[in-house]
Protein backbone atom coordinates (compact mmCIF):
# COMPACT_ATOMS: atom_id res chain seq x y z
CA UNK A 1 0.00 0.00 0.00
CA UNK A 2 1.59 3.35 -0.99
CA UNK A 3 1.69 6.70 0.50
CA UNK A 4 -0.84 7.85 -1.68
CA UNK A 5 -3.36 5.37 -1.34
CA UNK A 6 -2.83 6.00 3.03
CA UNK A 7 -3.68 9.90 2.21
CA UNK A 8 -6.98 8.67 0.38
CA UNK A 9 -8.29 6.29 3.26
CA UNK A 10 -11.58 7.35 4.86
CA UNK A 11 -11.17 9.75 7.88
CA UNK A 12 -13.24 7.37 10.17
CA UNK A 13 -14.48 3.59 9.29
CA UNK A 14 -16.05 0.92 11.17
CA UNK A 15 -12.62 -0.41 13.71
CA UNK A 16 -13.91 -3.53 14.94
CA UNK A 17 -11.47 -5.85 16.13
CA UNK A 18 -13.30 -9.61 17.06
CA UNK A 19 -13.96 -9.80 21.16
CA UNK A 20 -10.65 -10.79 22.68
CA UNK A 21 -9.45 -10.73 26.16
CA UNK A 22 -10.41 -8.06 28.60
CA UNK A 23 -6.78 -7.07 28.39
CA UNK A 24 -6.20 -6.72 24.65
CA UNK A 25 -9.62 -4.48 24.82
CA UNK A 26 -8.24 -2.13 27.31
CA UNK A 27 -5.09 -2.02 25.79
CA UNK A 28 -6.27 -1.37 22.26
CA UNK A 29 -8.42 1.47 23.77
CA UNK A 30 -5.29 2.91 25.18
CA UNK A 31 -3.38 2.70 22.51
CA UNK A 32 -6.25 4.61 19.68
CA UNK A 33 -6.54 7.08 22.52
CA UNK A 34 -2.80 7.87 22.01
CA UNK A 35 -2.93 8.00 18.35
CA UNK A 36 -5.90 10.84 18.91
CA UNK A 37 -3.31 12.96 20.34
CA UNK A 38 -0.89 12.84 17.45
CA UNK A 39 -0.37 16.18 16.43
CA UNK A 40 2.59 15.39 14.09
CA UNK A 41 1.79 13.36 10.77
CA UNK A 42 -0.47 11.02 10.32
CA UNK A 43 -0.93 7.05 11.20
CA UNK A 44 -3.87 5.32 8.95
CA UNK A 45 -4.74 2.34 11.46
CA UNK A 46 -6.21 -0.66 9.91
CA UNK A 47 -7.45 -3.64 11.29
CA UNK A 48 -9.93 -6.50 10.48
CA UNK A 49 -12.56 -4.65 10.74
CA UNK A 50 -12.15 -1.67 9.20
CA UNK A 51 -9.58 1.65 8.94
CA UNK A 52 -9.34 4.60 10.86
CA UNK A 53 -7.13 7.56 10.20
CA UNK A 54 -4.87 9.64 13.03
CA UNK A 55 -3.20 13.01 12.95
CA UNK A 56 -3.19 16.39 11.57
CA UNK A 57 -0.84 16.07 8.61
CA UNK A 58 -1.91 18.44 6.04
CA UNK A 59 -0.07 19.97 3.00
CA UNK A 60 2.62 19.20 0.76
CA UNK A 61 5.38 16.79 2.15
CA UNK A 62 3.45 16.01 4.99
CA UNK A 63 4.07 12.54 6.99
CA UNK A 64 1.76 9.61 6.09
CA UNK A 65 1.97 5.79 7.25
CA UNK A 66 -0.66 2.52 7.09
CA UNK A 67 -0.32 0.40 10.41
CA UNK A 68 -1.40 -2.44 10.03
CA UNK A 69 -2.67 -4.64 12.55
CA UNK A 70 -2.28 -8.63 12.51
CA UNK A 71 -3.37 -9.98 15.73
CA UNK A 72 -5.30 -8.25 18.80
CA UNK A 73 -2.31 -8.84 21.17
CA UNK A 74 -0.20 -6.32 18.78
CA UNK A 75 -2.36 -3.77 21.39
CA UNK A 76 -1.35 -5.76 24.73
CA UNK A 77 2.30 -6.18 23.55
CA UNK A 78 2.66 -1.69 23.05
CA UNK A 79 0.46 -1.29 25.40
CA UNK A 80 2.79 -2.83 28.45
CA UNK A 81 6.26 -2.87 26.85
CA UNK A 82 5.88 0.69 25.22
CA UNK A 83 8.63 1.23 22.43
CA UNK A 84 10.06 -2.21 22.93
CA UNK A 85 6.99 -3.73 23.07
CA UNK A 86 5.78 -2.26 19.37
CA UNK A 87 9.76 -3.65 18.17
CA UNK A 88 9.00 -7.73 19.85
CA UNK A 89 5.10 -7.53 18.10
CA UNK A 90 7.04 -6.77 14.97
CA UNK A 91 9.39 -9.59 15.21
CA UNK A 92 6.07 -11.87 16.11
CA UNK A 93 4.11 -10.13 13.13
CA UNK A 94 1.73 -8.65 15.27
CA UNK A 95 1.88 -5.95 13.02
CA UNK A 96 2.96 -4.19 9.85
CA UNK A 97 3.38 -1.19 7.94
CA UNK A 98 3.18 0.27 4.37
CA UNK A 99 6.33 2.52 5.38
CA UNK A 100 7.70 1.28 8.54
CA UNK A 101 10.81 4.29 8.63
CA UNK A 102 8.12 6.78 8.08
CA UNK A 103 5.45 5.06 10.70
CA UNK A 104 8.38 5.44 13.43
CA UNK A 105 9.41 8.76 12.52
CA UNK A 106 5.60 9.77 12.98
CA UNK A 107 5.52 8.17 16.16
CA UNK A 108 8.55 10.06 17.33
CA UNK A 109 7.86 13.32 16.86
CA UNK A 110 4.88 12.27 19.11
CA UNK A 111 6.56 11.13 21.40
CA UNK A 112 4.65 12.90 24.20
CA UNK A 113 1.12 11.53 23.13
CA UNK A 114 2.34 8.06 24.75
CA UNK A 115 3.20 9.46 28.04
CA UNK A 116 0.03 8.14 29.38
CA UNK A 117 0.58 4.54 28.70
CA UNK A 118 3.07 4.41 31.60
CA UNK A 119 1.75 2.67 34.47
CA UNK A 120 2.89 -0.27 37.28
CA UNK A 121 2.58 -2.69 34.04
CA UNK A 122 5.17 -0.83 31.79
CA UNK A 123 7.26 -0.10 35.05
CA UNK A 124 7.93 -4.15 35.59
CA UNK A 125 8.37 -4.97 31.83
CA UNK A 126 11.04 -2.13 31.52
CA UNK A 127 12.61 -2.81 35.31
CA UNK A 128 13.09 -7.01 33.49
CA UNK A 129 14.82 -5.37 30.60
CA UNK A 130 17.07 -3.36 32.36
CA UNK A 131 18.03 -6.63 34.92
CA UNK A 132 18.30 -8.47 31.96
CA UNK A 133 20.81 -5.85 30.10
CA UNK A 134 22.78 -5.20 33.06
CA UNK A 135 24.20 -8.92 33.29
CA UNK A 136 25.31 -7.55 29.47
CA UNK A 137 28.07 -5.55 31.42
CA UNK A 138 31.17 -5.36 28.83
CA UNK A 139 33.89 -6.28 31.09
CA UNK A 140 36.48 -8.17 28.98
CA UNK A 141 34.31 -11.64 28.65
CA UNK A 142 31.51 -9.44 28.49
CA UNK A 143 32.03 -7.26 25.46
CA UNK A 144 33.81 -10.78 23.47
CA UNK A 145 30.38 -12.43 23.87
CA UNK A 146 27.93 -9.07 22.99
CA UNK A 147 30.32 -8.52 19.88
CA UNK A 148 30.10 -12.04 19.05
CA UNK A 149 26.51 -11.82 19.33
CA UNK A 150 25.71 -9.32 16.72
CA UNK A 151 28.87 -9.12 14.65
CA UNK A 152 29.71 -12.91 14.45
CA UNK A 153 26.71 -13.76 12.74
CA UNK A 154 27.84 -14.70 9.51
CA UNK A 155 30.35 -12.72 7.44
CA UNK A 156 28.49 -13.70 4.16
CA UNK A 157 25.62 -11.96 5.90
CA UNK A 158 26.72 -8.76 5.91
CA UNK A 159 28.39 -9.01 2.55
CA UNK A 160 25.00 -9.03 1.19
CA UNK A 161 24.07 -5.69 1.70
CA UNK A 162 27.07 -3.85 2.73
CA UNK A 163 29.02 -2.40 0.00
CA UNK A 164 32.58 -3.60 -1.43
CA UNK A 165 34.39 -2.12 1.10
CA UNK A 166 32.50 -4.02 4.16
CA UNK A 167 32.30 -0.72 5.86
CA UNK A 168 30.09 -1.02 8.71
CA UNK A 169 29.74 2.66 9.98
CA UNK A 170 27.92 5.58 8.64
CA UNK A 171 29.08 7.08 5.19
CA UNK A 172 29.84 10.48 3.77
CA UNK A 173 27.55 11.77 0.50
CA UNK A 174 29.61 14.20 -0.57
CA UNK A 175 26.67 13.98 -3.27
CA UNK A 176 23.51 12.38 -2.53
CA UNK A 177 24.44 10.36 -6.28
CA UNK A 178 27.42 8.91 -4.81
CA UNK A 179 26.97 5.15 -4.44
CA UNK A 180 27.28 3.79 -1.30
CA UNK A 181 30.50 2.32 -1.88
CA UNK A 182 32.36 5.79 -2.80
CA UNK A 183 30.18 7.04 0.09
CA UNK A 184 32.36 4.89 2.53
CA UNK A 185 35.98 5.65 0.61
CA UNK A 186 35.08 9.34 1.46
CA UNK A 187 34.00 8.31 4.90
CA UNK A 188 37.61 7.23 5.33
CA UNK A 189 39.27 9.90 3.24
CA UNK A 190 37.92 12.27 5.15
CA UNK A 191 39.10 10.48 8.90
CA UNK A 192 42.75 10.14 7.36
CA UNK A 193 42.27 14.11 6.33
CA UNK A 194 41.32 15.22 10.00
CA UNK A 195 44.05 13.05 10.96
CA UNK A 196 46.79 14.67 8.95
CA UNK A 197 48.31 10.85 7.63
CA UNK A 198 51.33 10.53 5.83
CA UNK A 199 54.01 8.30 4.82
CA UNK A 200 55.27 6.15 7.61
CA UNK A 201 53.02 7.22 10.39
CA UNK A 202 52.22 4.34 13.16
CA UNK A 203 48.47 4.73 13.18
CA UNK A 204 46.52 2.42 15.86
CA UNK A 205 42.76 1.75 15.12
CA UNK A 206 40.70 0.89 18.09
CA UNK A 207 37.70 -1.47 16.53
CA UNK A 208 38.96 -3.13 12.97
CA UNK A 209 35.71 -3.83 11.48
CA UNK A 210 36.49 -5.97 8.45
CA UNK A 211 39.44 -3.88 7.49
CA UNK A 212 38.24 -1.03 6.03
CA UNK A 213 39.95 1.85 7.96
CA UNK A 214 43.31 -0.21 8.08
CA UNK A 215 43.42 -1.03 4.38
CA UNK A 216 43.12 2.39 3.04
CA UNK A 217 45.25 4.02 5.75
CA UNK A 218 48.07 1.67 4.76
CA UNK A 219 47.17 1.04 0.99
CA UNK A 220 46.78 4.95 0.13
CA UNK A 221 48.67 6.93 2.71
CA UNK A 222 51.43 4.67 3.35
CA UNK A 223 51.21 4.00 7.06
CA UNK A 224 51.77 1.18 9.21
CA UNK A 225 48.54 0.49 10.58
CA UNK A 226 47.69 -1.94 14.19
CA UNK A 227 44.65 -2.32 14.14
CA UNK A 228 41.76 -4.99 16.57
CA UNK A 229 38.79 -6.26 16.87
CA UNK A 230 37.22 -8.92 19.31
CA UNK A 231 34.99 -10.57 16.58
CA UNK A 232 36.48 -13.90 15.09
CA UNK A 233 34.99 -13.47 12.26
CA UNK A 234 35.68 -10.18 11.51
CA UNK A 235 39.30 -11.16 12.06
CA UNK A 236 38.94 -13.65 9.84
CA UNK A 237 37.47 -11.81 7.07
CA UNK A 238 39.86 -9.09 7.45
CA UNK A 239 43.05 -11.17 7.74
CA UNK A 240 42.07 -12.83 3.88
CA UNK A 241 41.29 -8.87 2.92
CA UNK A 242 44.60 -7.83 4.17
CA UNK A 243 46.84 -10.77 2.32
CA UNK A 244 44.62 -10.42 -0.97
CA UNK A 245 45.56 -6.85 -0.88
CA UNK A 246 49.22 -7.36 0.13
CA UNK A 247 49.54 -5.55 2.61
CA UNK A 248 50.77 -7.61 5.50
CA UNK A 249 54.01 -5.71 6.04
CA UNK A 250 52.20 -2.64 6.95
CA UNK A 251 49.21 -3.64 8.89
CA UNK A 252 49.61 -5.75 12.24
CA UNK A 253 45.77 -7.28 12.84
CA UNK A 254 45.37 -8.49 16.23
CA UNK A 255 42.42 -9.90 18.47
CA UNK A 256 43.03 -8.14 21.71
CA UNK A 257 40.07 -6.05 23.77
CA UNK A 258 40.77 -2.22 23.29
CA UNK A 259 42.44 -2.06 27.02
CA UNK A 260 44.92 -4.54 26.46
CA UNK A 261 46.55 -2.26 23.81
CA UNK A 262 50.27 -1.35 24.29
CA UNK A 263 52.85 1.01 22.12
CA UNK A 264 52.82 4.62 21.24
CA UNK A 265 51.27 6.04 18.22
CA UNK A 266 51.14 8.92 15.38
CA UNK A 267 47.54 8.74 14.94
CA UNK A 268 44.58 6.43 16.61
CA UNK A 269 41.47 5.88 14.81
CA UNK A 270 38.21 4.29 16.42
CA UNK A 271 34.88 4.19 14.17
CA UNK A 272 32.12 3.67 15.84
CA UNK A 273 33.35 1.26 18.62
CA UNK A 274 32.53 3.35 21.57
CA UNK A 275 29.13 2.73 21.24
CA UNK A 276 29.99 -0.99 22.57
CA UNK A 277 32.14 0.41 25.39
CA UNK A 278 29.43 0.89 27.40
CA UNK A 279 28.97 4.14 29.71
CA UNK A 280 30.79 2.38 33.02
CA UNK A 281 33.67 2.29 30.66
CA UNK A 282 34.08 5.35 28.63
CA UNK A 283 36.59 6.78 30.87
CA UNK A 284 39.20 3.23 30.83
CA UNK A 285 38.78 3.93 26.90
CA UNK A 286 39.52 7.47 26.30
CA UNK A 287 42.13 6.71 29.05
CA UNK A 288 43.48 3.72 27.03
CA UNK A 289 43.38 6.40 23.70
CA UNK A 290 45.21 8.93 25.16
CA UNK A 291 48.06 6.74 26.41
CA UNK A 292 48.71 5.04 23.08
CA UNK A 293 49.19 8.20 21.38
CA UNK A 294 52.63 10.06 21.59
CA UNK A 295 53.21 13.52 23.31
CA UNK A 296 52.05 14.88 19.79
CA UNK A 297 49.51 12.85 18.75
CA UNK A 298 46.01 13.65 17.99
CA UNK A 299 42.73 10.76 17.50
CA UNK A 300 39.76 10.93 15.69
CA UNK A 301 36.69 8.99 17.10
CA UNK A 302 33.35 8.54 14.91
CA UNK A 303 30.58 8.17 17.42
CA UNK A 304 26.65 7.36 17.30
CA UNK A 305 25.36 10.43 19.72
CA UNK A 306 22.27 10.92 21.99
CA UNK A 307 21.47 14.50 23.19
CA UNK A 308 22.70 15.75 26.46
CA UNK A 309 18.83 15.94 27.19
CA UNK A 310 18.17 12.42 27.02
CA UNK A 311 21.63 10.77 27.86
CA UNK A 312 20.92 10.24 31.80
CA UNK A 313 17.79 8.19 30.90
CA UNK A 314 18.62 6.30 27.96
CA UNK A 315 22.02 4.99 29.48
CA UNK A 316 19.96 3.19 31.73
CA UNK A 317 16.80 2.24 29.63
CA UNK A 318 16.32 -0.51 27.92
CA UNK A 319 15.57 -0.32 23.72
CA UNK A 320 14.94 -2.08 21.27
CA UNK A 321 18.92 -2.18 20.12
CA UNK A 322 19.94 -3.09 23.50
CA UNK A 323 17.29 -5.98 23.69
CA UNK A 324 17.44 -7.36 20.35
CA UNK A 325 19.95 -6.67 18.13
CA UNK A 326 23.29 -5.44 20.29
CA UNK A 327 23.40 -6.73 23.33
CA UNK A 328 25.57 -4.32 26.08
CA UNK A 329 25.27 -1.68 23.66
CA UNK A 330 25.41 2.03 24.76
CA UNK A 331 25.54 5.66 22.50
CA UNK A 332 27.16 8.37 24.73
CA UNK A 333 26.51 12.19 24.74
CA UNK A 334 28.79 14.44 23.81
CA UNK A 335 28.65 16.32 27.21
CA UNK A 336 29.57 12.43 28.04
CA UNK A 337 32.02 12.43 25.81
CA UNK A 338 33.77 15.74 26.83
CA UNK A 339 33.92 15.19 30.49
CA UNK A 340 35.54 11.81 30.55
CA UNK A 341 38.24 13.37 28.17
CA UNK A 342 38.63 15.92 30.93
CA UNK A 343 38.49 13.16 34.11
CA UNK A 344 40.19 10.50 32.26
CA UNK A 345 42.84 12.38 29.77
CA UNK A 346 45.22 14.77 29.08
CA UNK A 347 43.40 15.56 25.63
CA UNK A 348 41.48 18.39 24.22
CA UNK A 349 38.84 17.91 21.75
CA UNK A 350 40.31 19.83 18.43
CA UNK A 351 37.21 19.45 16.39
CA UNK A 352 33.79 18.03 16.18
CA UNK A 353 31.34 17.65 12.86
CA UNK A 354 27.42 16.98 12.88
CA UNK A 355 27.64 14.67 10.31
CA UNK A 356 23.74 13.35 11.26
CA UNK A 357 21.94 13.14 7.91
CA UNK A 358 24.63 11.32 6.20
CA UNK A 359 23.15 8.23 8.81
CA UNK A 360 19.75 8.06 7.44
CA UNK A 361 20.79 8.18 3.97
CA UNK A 362 23.29 5.38 4.65
CA UNK A 363 20.88 3.14 6.49
CA UNK A 364 18.28 3.63 3.92
CA UNK A 365 20.78 2.15 1.30
CA UNK A 366 21.39 -0.87 3.74
CA UNK A 367 18.23 -1.48 4.16
CA UNK A 368 17.57 -1.41 0.36
CA UNK A 369 20.07 -3.12 -0.29
CA UNK A 370 19.01 -5.78 2.89
CA UNK A 371 15.75 -6.38 1.40
CA UNK A 372 16.63 -7.11 -2.12
CA UNK A 373 18.56 -9.85 -0.80
CA UNK A 374 16.15 -11.42 1.32
CA UNK A 375 15.99 -14.75 -0.54
CA UNK A 376 19.97 -15.16 -0.52
CA UNK A 377 19.57 -14.28 3.67
CA UNK A 378 16.92 -16.89 3.99
CA UNK A 379 19.00 -19.44 2.47
CA UNK A 380 21.83 -18.36 4.82
CA UNK A 381 19.46 -19.94 7.31
CA UNK A 382 17.97 -16.99 8.95
CA UNK A 383 14.12 -17.51 9.21
CA UNK A 384 11.26 -14.89 9.21
CA UNK A 385 11.59 -13.48 12.94
CA UNK A 386 14.86 -12.56 12.35
CA UNK A 387 14.44 -11.01 8.90
CA UNK A 388 11.32 -8.58 10.33
CA UNK A 389 14.12 -8.12 13.18
CA UNK A 390 16.25 -6.92 10.96
CA UNK A 391 13.86 -4.88 8.92
CA UNK A 392 12.67 -2.97 12.21
CA UNK A 393 16.29 -2.57 13.30
CA UNK A 394 17.54 -0.54 9.68
CA UNK A 395 14.13 1.64 9.92
CA UNK A 396 14.18 2.28 13.55
CA UNK A 397 17.59 3.64 12.88
CA UNK A 398 17.14 5.61 10.03
CA UNK A 399 14.05 7.34 11.67
CA UNK A 400 16.32 7.96 14.48
CA UNK A 401 18.63 9.80 12.54
CA UNK A 402 16.42 11.33 10.04
CA UNK A 403 14.40 13.03 13.36
CA UNK A 404 17.29 13.50 15.68
CA UNK A 405 16.54 11.88 18.25
CA UNK A 406 20.04 10.12 17.35
CA UNK A 407 23.50 11.99 16.03
CA UNK A 408 26.82 11.39 14.16
CA UNK A 409 29.83 13.07 15.10
CA UNK A 410 33.22 12.88 14.28
CA UNK A 411 35.63 14.12 17.22
CA UNK A 412 39.33 14.88 16.52
CA UNK A 413 41.16 14.84 20.25
CA UNK A 414 44.76 15.91 20.25
CA UNK A 415 47.42 15.62 22.82
CA UNK A 416 49.18 18.65 25.16
CA UNK A 417 52.48 18.38 22.59
CA UNK A 418 50.54 18.53 19.29
CA UNK A 419 51.13 21.97 17.58
CA UNK A 420 50.41 21.38 13.26
CA UNK A 421 51.11 17.80 13.00
CA UNK A 422 46.74 17.75 12.13
CA UNK A 423 45.82 20.26 9.37
CA UNK A 424 43.01 23.10 8.82
CA UNK A 425 40.43 20.03 8.19
CA UNK A 426 40.44 18.68 11.76
CA UNK A 427 38.31 21.38 12.88
CA UNK A 428 36.34 21.54 9.90
CA UNK A 429 34.37 19.23 7.84
CA UNK A 430 37.64 17.98 5.79
CA UNK A 431 36.28 18.01 2.20
CA UNK A 432 32.66 19.03 1.28
CA UNK A 433 29.48 17.81 2.17
CA UNK A 434 26.92 18.34 1.05
CA UNK A 435 23.57 16.26 1.55
CA UNK A 436 20.29 18.16 1.25
CA UNK A 437 18.50 14.81 1.54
Amino acid sequence: MSSAAAVGAPRRAACSQPATGWLDRLARRAIRAALARLEHGTVVLEEKGGVERFGRAAGTGAQIARLRVHAPAFYRKVALGGALGAGEAYIEGLWSADDLTTLIRILAANETAFAGLSGPMTWLAAAAARFAHALRRNSRTGSRANIAAHYDLSNAFYALWLDETMTYSSAVFESPALSLADAQRAKLERVCRKLGLRAGQRVVEIGSGWGSFALYAAGLYGCHVTTTTISRQQHMLARERIATAGLGDRIDLLELDYRDLRGQFDRLASIEMIEAVGWQYYDAYFARIAGLLRPDGAACIQAITMPDRYYERAKREVDFIKRFVFPGSCIPSLGAIAASVARATDLTIHGVEDLTPHYALTLRRWRENFMAALPQVRRLGFDDAFVRRWEYYLSYCEAGFAERTIGLHQIVLVKPAWRSGVPAEANAAGGPACLSC
